[in-house]
């Protein structure tokens, strides 16, 4: 499949390395003109789990210069919000019959499935990768990208791009995308966003009484949100609900598989960039408030990041006192 990668952080990045350097023909597809011309001097290179690889050449642009070309899949890993900006333009380069696959949290694949129809695959990720710089990446685990029909149920196209995407990374099909997407939820709720505002992994956060405690709030109120709107989240890694006689080895399981990645919303932090807050403890805030489920934690944390975007507080694990303490105002 003639394939572009709109999006080449650090899981566009990295799958997007992968790929060339296993000789899939790629395109990549960048937000300007100067990142392309850096990917293009520079090449891509990634090591880390699943080992080393590295493409010197790469063909590489921004989105606009694609117009005139077409591909068979497009594969969207950019943030949230920029997916729901692009996509209708990416839908035009599509050949008949093709498919954009979009890989973001929460209900992005739903919303765009919505707007284009069916041309729209879903997707989750849970591979923990870093960018060291552009054109740089390092994978932290083991993970894959598990994908499937929004609409739920096996689908020969989801088996061909599937059979595509293991050149360059492992890839599996779900029947059941939603249970997958409130799986991957569940992690970037609690895991991601906890170590962003503490600027911590979740092995160092997870250490102290305050952490563990934010993190079962946290994912107890998202677990009761994805029960009540009707969707039993699938297992990704580890089990999505906890088990009641062993809930210290379930913890021990998720830091195993993500205690060490940076959080990518800490990286986004660090960089000034908008964060995908609001499609991820934002969205689970407003569904619970909708479905009648209490969610303050999951408010308190969407309204704290905000701030931490608009400057008016630094990430820090005093932020996790914070939460804690209630609707107060958060110390500098």
């Amino acid at each position: 499949m003639r394939t572009l990668i709109v999006g080449i952080g650090a899981l566009g990045g990295t799958i997007a390395t992968r790929a060339v350097s296993a000789g899939m023909p790629v395109w990549l597809a960048t937000r300007t003109g100067d990142s392309a011309r850096a990917l293009r001097a520079s090449g891509l290179r990634v090591s880390g789990v699943g080992g080393t690889a590295a493409a010197g050449s790469v063909q590489a642009a921004v989105v606009a210069d694609y117009r005139d070309q077409h591909f068979d899949l497009i594969l969207l890993a950019t943030k949230a919000h920029e997916a729901l900006e692009i996509a209708p333009f990416l839908s035009t380069l599509l050949t008949p019959g093709a498919t954009l696959l979009c890989i973001q949290n929460g209900g992005v694949s739903q919303i765009l499935s919505d707007r284009l129809g069916t041309l729209v695959l879903g997707g989750v990720s849970n591979l923990g990768a870093t960018m060291i710089e552009p054109g740089v990446y390092e994978q932290r685990n083991a993970g894959h990208l598990l994908i499937g029909e929004i609409a739920g149920g096996l689908s020969e196209r989801t088996t061909r791009v599937a059979e595509t995407l293991r050149r360059a990374i492992e890839t599996r099909v779900t029947p059941n995308l939603r249970g997958a997407v409130w799986a991957k939820l569940l992690l970037n709720c609690s895991v991601t966003t906890i170590g962003a505002v503490a600027a911590r992994t979740m092995r160092q956060y997870m250490t102290s009484s305050t952490g563990r405690e934010v993190f079962r709030k946290i994912y107890d109120e998202t677990l009761s949100v994805a029960l009540a709107s009707g969707t039993r989240p699938e297992r990704m890694i580890v089990e999505p609900i906890p088990p009641r006689d062993d809930y210290d080895g379930w913890i021990l399981q998720i830091i195993d598989s993500y205690g060490d990645v940076k959080p990518s919303m800490l990286q986004d932090f660090e960089r000034g960039r908008r964060t995908e807050i609001d499609f991820i403890n934002g969205y689970v805030a407003q569904l619970g408030r909708r479905l009648g489920v209490p969610v303050p934690m999951n408010a308190a944390m969407t309204e704290l990041v905000h701030r931490i975007e608009q400057g008016e507080v630094k990430p820090d694990p005093a932020r996790l006192d914070d939460l804690l303490a209630g609707p107060l105002p958060i110390s500098t």
